[in-house]
């Protein structure tokens, strides 16, 4: 009886001090947490839509600490890992009772320390909050092991090792170490690879390759021989390892669409962004605009942006040429400088003027030296075409006839409209309304707006914000229709037969028959070069220029700012589709001139023209495309080589065409027409007029 009540006793004191403990502990807990900081401090990284880094920016300490978890890496780094630091990690508390009894067994044998007992959360307490490696350290860092392992799961307490662990001067976690390294993300490693990166934690000053590569080839060679011993690797696995070579050189880390990085970081604060930006997409047009830069002017850049039109997801952004050339201005983002943007707004004020019936594509619209007030606008080449459809006017890019259309639909309406879709223009005089200048650039707008005006059009005329990040969430909150789907399709059938920039074949001559709806623009004295456009999933825009606002003279949209459209679209699948809506819209009149009711067979407005006009003010007969001189590669289809566009300027019509003499048929009121050569070499191709005048040109076919 005796015994039982001592024993009971015994037991309810072993039991209160067991809850004294655990209450002393969690009161301990309590007031000393875990320090987080180090980990909180981490690199602010902004990713892909893969989740593929495209830059970071170091701590305020100059690390380059990027997070990790065990999801993102290789899975036989972690096997390795876990085999060689800690093979209980899955099981134990914190702390390893096998591995501490080994460890004093060993030390009491051998009277000097043969192994550590420290567990992977023991060191990643210590990464969290190093302490001086004595007695008193390894006591707090198993203290906090014990916590961090009842605070979190093995798998965060793993992901905080593989952020912390240090892999040699300012590189920390095993993501940066990879990339730094082997320039790849860490999800596939080769045996070699794995086991230089379970080394380099152990002693990464000593240890690092690009400095000390025999040190770190011989530490390599240590795991993957504990690695065949544990049966981790085979000894085949392990033998081709041990060839493959350690890196000499430390690799730059990911810097790709860096301007939209910043503006991230900036608009929504230091977090981790993942970005709706195609990767692969980015980095081929971040080497295609640095190839372009070489062409222009020194002090010149360029910017472009790629958008998927449904979503309306920015897949690439190029905020410059190059970022790093300070000579080009390259940190500053041209995508979202203001600039004037020549005529690239003109298929917006058609598409108004479509849906409010004021015109029609086949409407006969006067080209000629017109006052409007005290207004008077001119051609780009200060020349006259008389009489043209608006179709010929949009695609030639005429200043009357636009200035002409927007007088009719009104400027302020133009832009109130553009204002209530989220697109508010920056005119020249903000306290004054808006003026018919506008047509042809008398406005400041940004690329990034520009393109969400372009994405619009494709849409059916629906603008929407455009996507920069995957939550979702649009880059800005407004949006509206700025007019109908048959409007919009409309500007799309005429945009999409302009003649391509030079050196390009017209869509319908080549066997990938990708159509692309595109406009220039240029600004007043030359200062910027644009060109916006679309196909049937894409919507791209390009800005040329100088950021410092200086001309370029003999740089303009359709020489400069078209080609490297055209070439940005060759990195893009050709998804088949036209340009604009899928399917041909409610209201849309298919008709000719002559079938057009009466109050859209011709468009005018109470102007006075300037003087009698004669046929001296009309330029000059020219044909535009194919050049005098140039070597046209043409690709060949069943039939032999494909058809070749041919396109002219000025005269009066109808205009003729011949090839070597023989006539080529053609619409007579067209000044396109197409060619089937039948095999390679030289041909002249002549054009006349109505009047008798001729242009003639020869071009070599291959």
């Amino acid at each position: 009886m005796f015994r039982h009540a001592r024993t009971r006793r015994a037991l309810k004191a072993g039991g209160l001090c067991l809850l004294l403990a655990g209450g002393a502990g969690l009161a301990l807990d309590r007031v000393f947490p875990p320090d987080l900081s180090r980990l909180s401090e981490s690199s602010v990284m902004v990713l892909d839509a893969d989740g593929g880094l495209l830059r970071a920016f170091t701590t305020s300490g100059g690390l380059w600490r990027l997070p990790a978890r065990p999801d993102q890496v290789d899975p036989l780094y972690l096997a390795m890992l876990l085999a060689y630091e800690d093979k209980r990690f899955r099981h134990h508390p914190g702390v390893d009772p096998l591995a501490v009894a080994r460890a004093l067994g060993q030390a009491a044998a051998e009277r000097r320390v043969v192994s550590g007992a420290s567990t992977l959360t023991m060191q990643t307490a210590r990464l969290l909050q190093p302490r001086p490696r004595d007695l008193a350290g390894k006591l707090v860092e198993t203290a906090r092991a014990l916590q961090l392992e009842t605070r979190y799961g093995k798998d965060e307490i793993l992901a905080m090792y593989l952020t912390l662990a240090p892999f040699g001067g300012n590189l920390e976690g095993v993501r940066a170490a990879v990339l730094a390294y082997f320039g790849k993300a860490p999800r596939r490693l080769t045996p070699g690879e794995a086991a230089l990166l379970v080394a380099l934690p152990q002693s990464p000053t000593r240890l690092r390759p690009d400095r000390f590569p025999e040190r770190a080839r011989a530490a390599r060679d240590k795991v993957l021989a504990a690695m065949e011993a544990r049966a981790v690797l085979t000894p085949r696995q392990a033998a081709e390892a041990r060839n493959e070579p350690v890196p000499a050189l430390r690799r730059p880390l990911p810097f790709h669409a860096p301007h939209l990085a910043r503006r991230l970081i900036a608009r929504d604060g230091p977090a981790v962004r993942r970005t709706t930006i195609d990767g692969a997409l980015q980095a081929a047009l971040e080497t295609l605009v640095r190839q372009e830069q070489d062409a222009l002017e020194p002090k010149a850049t360029a910017a472009v942006l790629v958008v998927e039109t449904r979503s309306r997801r920015v897949l690439a952004y190029a905020g410059s040429s190059d970022f790093f050339d300070d000579a080009r201005s390259g940190q500053i983002d041209m995508a979202q400088a203001v600039r004037s943007p020549g005529s690239a707004l003109k298929p917006f004020i058609y598409g108004m003027a479509f849906d409010d019936l004021l015109i029609h594509p086949e409407t006969i619209v006067a080209d000629l030296p017109t006052r409007f007030g005290d207004y008077r606008p001119e051609n780009f080449r200060r020349s006259y075409h008389g009489e043209v459809t608006v179709r010929e006017a949009l695609q030639q890019s005429l200043n009357v006839p636009a200035v002409a259309v927007l007088d009719g639909v009104g400027p302020g309406r133009f832009a109130a409209r553009l204002r209530a879709a989220g697109l508010p223009l920056r005119l020249t005089d903000p306290s004054g309304p808006p003026g018919l200048p506008l047509a042809l650039g008398g406005v400041g707008i940004t690329l990034f707006d520009l393109v969400t005006l372009y994405t619009g059009l494709a849409n059916g005329g629906e603008v929407a914000p455009l996507v920069l990040t995957e939550t979702g969430a649009p880059d800005a909150a407004a949006g509206g229709r700025i007019f109908g789907s048959a409007a919009a399709w409309y500007v799309a059938r005429i945009l999409e037969a302009a003649p391509p920039p030079v050196d390009f074949v017209a869509a319908g001559q080549t066997r990938q028959d990708r159509r692309i709806a595109f406009k220039t623009g240029t600004s007043y004295g030359f200062r910027d070069a644009w060109a916006a456009g679309y196909d049937g999933a894409y919507t791209v825009g390009v800005w040329v220029g100088r950021p410092d606002g200086a001309p370029s003279p003999g740089r303009y949209g359709r020489n400069t700012a078209a080609p490297l459209l055209f070439r940005v679209f060759g990195l893009l699948p050709d998804q088949g589709a036209r340009p604009g809506p899928r399917a041909r819209p409610a209201g849309v009149i298919a008709a000719s001139n002559g079938e057009l009711p009466a109050g859209l067979a011709r468009f005018g407005r109470a102007a006075a023209s300037v003087g009698p006009i004669s046929h001296a003010l009309g330029p000059p007969l020219t044909i535009t495309f194919p050049p005098d001189g140039a070597v046209v590669e043409l690709e060949r289809d069943g039939l032999g080589l494909g058809a070749l566009p041919l396109t002219a300027e000025g005269g009066e019509k109808p205009l003729s065409w011949l090839v070597n003499g023989r006539a080529v048929a053609a619409p007579p009121h067209r000044r396109q027409a197409t060619w089937r050569p039948d095999g390679e070499g030289f041909v002249r191709i002549t054009v006349i007029d109505a009047k008798g005048a001729t242009a003639t040109a020869e071009v070599l076919l291959k």
